[in-house]
């Protein structure tokens, strides 16, 4: 039961927080831009990652287990790992952003307009869709006839083919296929666009503007390395189950929730718009509590 609550309120303060993001920028006029439109997709990949995840995980915790379907696991791996590969590829997105707007300030504009935008995000979602599907129809025609027993709390890739009866040389080899355009480019992508900013940054004369420059991108490089930290870790290192399972609640429990954490306590553009919505919010309600008092009257 313990456990159970604890799970139970980082789930809700993980959704409040990443509805609380897409609601500051979408309310703010002053963060319309790339990089806070981006920010709202990433909020709804954690969302989906940890809505994906939570609810089963609060009933296998309260009840000790819980029996689920082949097409059920097969379901939350499809939508698990969809909303993690989109996440990678909207952190990619992010960096390069951060390079246009520190490396080649004049042409940000024109570069990083809404078409450029709109056509990343699609891009992603139909990529991701296609792959994952792909990979998941591919599982879905091994023959399961052993044990049935998934020594872990949700239906991740490894788990589900420890119990197959076939052989699982395809998954494994369209998996390591997969993993170049959707891990190994993202991840390249990102570490040569901040060394290019890193470079940038250094050439700056002014150590205020080095500061103000760098934290610009200081979020998002938090961000990036606590997702790909503990993804690295988690499938660098599969021998060990119990430590698994501890690294893989980091990865789709705690990461969704500190995405929206760090952005708000290091982001003070967000700050003072979440300031300036809570302020509309409480007019707003002591005007309708003004009128309602008049009207009772």
């Amino acid at each position: 039961m313990f456990l159970f609550l604890i799970f139970l309120v980082i789930y809700f303060v993980t959704v409040g927080g990443n509805l609380l993001i897409i609601l500051v920028v979408s309310s703010s006029r002053s963060l319309h831009s790339p990089m806070y439109f981006f920010l709202t997709q990433l909020s709804f990949s954690d969302i989906l990652l940890s809505s994906t995840i939570a609810p089963n995980m609060l009933h296998i915790v309260l009840y000790e287990g819980r029996f689920v379907s082949l097409i059920g696991c097969l379901t939350q791996f499809y939508f698990y790992s969809a909303s993690g590969m989109l996440e990678t590829l909207i952190l990619t997105v992010m960096s390069f952003d951060r390079y246009q707007a520190i490396c080649h300030p004049l042409h940000y504009t024109s570069v990083m307009d809404l078409t450029f935008c709109l056509k990343a995000v699609l891009l992603s979602w139909l990529v991701i869709l296609v792959v994952i599907l792909t990979l998941s129809v591919t599982i879905s025609y091994l023959w399961f006839c052993g044990p049935n027993i998934i020594d872990h709390f949700f239906c991740d890739r490894d788990p589900i083919l420890e119990l197959s009866c076939s052989d699982t040389s395809l998954v494994t080899a369209e998996s390591m296929l997969f993993m170049i355009p959707l891990a190994i480019c993202p991840f390249t992508v990102i570490i040569v666009s901040y060394i290019y900013i890193i470079f940038t940054i250094l050439k700056i004369p002014s150590t205020r503007g080095r500061q103000k420059t760098f934290s610009t991108c200081s979020s998002h490089l938090a961000v990036v390395s606590i997702f790909y930290g503990s993804t690295i870790i988690i499938y660098l290192f599969p021998n060990s189950v119990n430590a698994n399972k501890i690294l893989s609640l980091l990865y789709t429990l705690a990461t969704p929730l500190f995405n929206p954490v760090i952005y708000s306590l290091t982001n003070r553009e967000i700050t003072q718009a979440f300031r300036n919505l809570l302020s509309k919010m409480s007019t707003t309600f002591r005007l309708g509590w003004q009128h309602q008092k008049m009207t009772v009257k």
